[in-house]
């Protein structure tokens, strides 16, 4: 009978857990901000690390119309950033990449209702990995943050 409680207690501790691994690929800490009434945008940020050079080739959430992969760039010339959509964002083996404000990020859009602190958001990225010919698909949560959480 213990031994029943303790698996119990390994599985809800890995059903809570912040991080995703699906095999080669480990999705972390995926977060954005509540949204106003009327706001239909929210940018989100995460953490991605693969074992094998892998591609993030797309992200679908039924909280919203679609999931923008963006890139921020700063001009040589000193003028304001830039947004674009991207198709891709590649993701070397072994070296975590952050997506968040001010480089890649995702972007929500459409959004079906405001999003409120404490809410989660169902988030599913699809990946390429290198030398493999299906594609790869992970679901995960979003925890929408208060303003005031410090991230």
């Amino acid at each position: 009978m213990t031994h029943r409680y303790r698996l119990g207690g390994l599985l809800a501790g890995l059903l809570i857990s912040a991080s995703v691994y699906a095999g080669e690929i480990q999705v972390e800490n995926a977060w954005t901000r509540p949204t106003i009434p009327g706001q239909d945008t929210a940018g989100v940020d995460l953490t991605i690390t693969s074992k094998q050079a892998a591609i993030l080739i797309g992200v679908s959430s039924p909280a919203c119309n679609s999931v923008e992969l963006h890139s921020m760039t700063m001009p040589q010339d000193g003028g304001m950033m830039k947004m674009r959509e991207v198709e891709t964002i590649a993701l070397p083996a072994g070296k975590p990449v952050n997506l968040r404000a001010g480089g890649y990020h995702l972007m929500m859009t459409g959004l079906k209702a405001p999003l409120k602190a404490g809410d989660s958001v169902p988030l599913m990225l699809r990946f390429k990995v290198a030398n493999k010919p299906m594609v790869q698909v992970i679901k995960t949560k979003v925890e929408v943050r208060p303003l005031n959480s410090g991230q």
